[in-house]
């Protein structure tokens, strides 16, 4: 990749939509708002879906998320996929062709940590094309 942001951000809503117990099974549907600082500086808006065992194990979701804002100085927007599954990983990408504005054209790989206080940190890989 041809760039990098990184910085953190904050859930600011988290608000459930739906949400249906089945046997072996919890679903839900969820709309999440984020504030980003740092190299991407802007909000992001989430439509969740995910299941989760009905004991509590750890989820697994699919996510749109159109992000607006900042980044690295150019202003617009796009979408990111995110995927995830139990705990072994989660793929976060930006969707090709859901670029705009000064950020037309962009690609590239989204990685989020969370440390023990909580705090959401992220890299943002991306090119412009």
């Amino acid at each position: 990749m041809g760039f990098e942001a990184s910085g953190s951000f904050e859930v600011t809503a988290f608000e459930p939509v739906e949400t249906e117990e089945r046997e072996g099974a919890s679903f839900g549907r969820v709309r999440i708002t984020k504030a980003f600082t740092g190299g991407l500086s802007g909000t992001g808006e989430v439509r969740m879906l995910s299941v989760g065992g009905t004991s509590g194990e750890p989820a697994s979701y699919v996510a749109v998320e159109q992000v607006t804002g900042e980044l690295d100085g150019r202003k617009g927007s796009f979408v990111l996929q995110h995927a995830a599954w139990d705990t072994t990983g989660v793929t976060i990408r930006v969707v090709p062709g859901t670029g705009a504005g000064e950020l037309t054209g962009i690609t590239g790989e989204f990685r989020l940590a969370v440390d023990e206080s909580g705090t959401h940190t992220y890299v943002l890989a991306y090119e412009l094309g």
